[in-house]
């Protein structure tokens, strides 16, 4: 029989449950948003599948605009008040839209202003989230750690949209992105509990923002499996977000589906998502560390296809379902190569290397929103969805023909390189 203890883990300890519950609490209201901003440009401003486009661009350009400085900025900086000020500015920036549209003014230049500057703080917020773990946890617990994250995550994505498609019938989209607000200051309100604290790197006399880019850029394209997982998330993401811009002008604008409709559909999506976190352990030792990065993608990409043939009816079951699996890949990939980038970089270059990640692979996002949005206005939201998808189902090449297809234990930093380049705990 396992204890209680045992199930519990990190769950014992106080500065991870602080995480843990602030984190929890702003993916609530970010599942809120995540369906709420688009509905208020697509039914209340009545945008244009461009405009919808456009608007997810906004919302993840900031990570080409400003994603690999901020991994140098964040190095400099304690991570635990960077996650503060990231929680901060996003729940003012959010709070604009409802009072914006209970004046009468709110207009979709705003709108994309709002998603540029949740971006940015966003792109700062997640560096400094990843590269504050392994001070939180530990390198041994790092697989556990971003396990039970994603699992909150994914129970959130489960409930989340459902409860956010209720919301937009019963407040309006607009009113709706204010419980996202409130819950960014919930958050900031837990991570301000967090008693462990890092001290100021020392000053370096001869530190050149230029060169401190350079060398986390270096590290990672450096590396040939941190270069197989980059081209492998970047192509993921590049073909994902081509098609899910589209998803939403699909289901709301050609389908005519209700907001809580909506929402359903994504929170049974979800639901592998939920399953990803809780079997991503256990498969990672199973197959290997390797092998499950290339191997969660190639086995359940396909499934998305589903998606272009939505009709009112039987077929969103379908959907639902082809939704679940991909998600369920989705967070295994993730958890793994996330827990392995991690337990990989010295403490001093985790900022860099995060921010450059996120600059190679969440830096191809806003291209391929841009760019459905101008297939969705010239070809067709449909056949925007193949092209999205039948893509994203070869994301997993780069990884198969690297040495992750065989490597069934990956690298870590050795224990003397994290002693002598971490920061002094207080």
């Amino acid at each position: 029989m396992i204890s209680r203890k045992s199930r519990l883990g990190l769950l014992r300890d106080h500065d991870f449950r602080q995480l843990f519950v602030a984190d929890t609490i702003s993916q609530i209201g970010t599942q809120v948003t995540t369906i709420a901003l688009p509905l208020v440009a697509i039914l209340t401003l009545h945008a244009t599948p461009f405009e919808v486009g456009l608007l997810v661009t906004c919302e993840f350009i900031a990570f080409l605009l400003v994603g690999l400085p901020a991994g140098a900025w964040v190095d400099r900086m304690r991570r635990r008040n960077v996650l503060i000020a990231g929680d901060l500015g996003r729940a003012v920036a959010l709070c604009s839209v409802p009072l914006a549209w209970w004046a009468g003014v709110l207009a979709m230049p705003q709108l994309y202003a709002v998603a540029l500057v949740t971006g940015v703080l966003t792109v700062f917020f997640d560096v400094a989230y990843q590269s504050y773990l392994p001070h939180l946890v530990g390198r041994d617990h790092l697989v556990e750690g971003n396990a039970k994250l994603a699992a909150v995550q994914s129970v959130n994505q489960i409930g989340g949209p459902a409860a956010a498609g209720l919301l937009v019938q019963a407040l309006t989209a607009p009113f709706s992105i204010a419980v996202d607000a409130i819950s960014f200051l919930g958050s900031a309100l837990f991570v301000r509990r967090i008693r462990k604290r890092e001290e100021l790197p020392p000053p370096s006399p001869d530190r050149h923002l230029g060169r401190e880019v350079l060398e986390g850029l270096r590290f990672v394209l450096g590396n040939r499996l941190l270069r197989a997982i980059a081209l492998t998330t970047s192509t993921s993401n590049l073909s994902g977000n081509i098609a899910f811009t589209m998803v939403m002008v699909l289901l709301a604008g050609e389908l005519r589906l209700p907001a809580g409709a909506i929402g359903l559909l994504f929170s049974c999506g979800a639901v592998g998502g939920l399953a990803g976190a809780l079997s991503a352990r256990r498969i990672a030792q199973r197959f290997g560390q390797g092998p499950t990065i290339w191997l969660s993608l190639t086995v359940t990409s396909p499934f998305a296809l589903v998606a272009p043939l939505a009709q009112r009816g039987w077929m969103m079951v379908v959907v639902a379902v082809g939704m679940a699996i991909g998600w369920w890949g989705n967070v295994i990939y993730n958890i793994t190569q996330v827990s392995f980038r991690q337990g990989l970089t010295p403490e001093r270059l985790l900022g860099r290397m995060n921010a450059t990640m996120r600059f190679l692979v969440w830096g191809t996002i806003p291209i391929g929103s841009f760019v459905g949005g101008v297939l969705g206005q010239t070809l067709g939201v449909r056949p925007t969805l193949w092209i999205g998808f039948g893509g994203a189902c070869l994301a997993f090449l780069p990884a198969l023909l690297s040495p992750l297809r065989t490597m069934r234990e990956l690298p870590v930093a050795p224990p003397s390189t994290v002693e002598q380049e971490s920061v002094p705990v207080s």
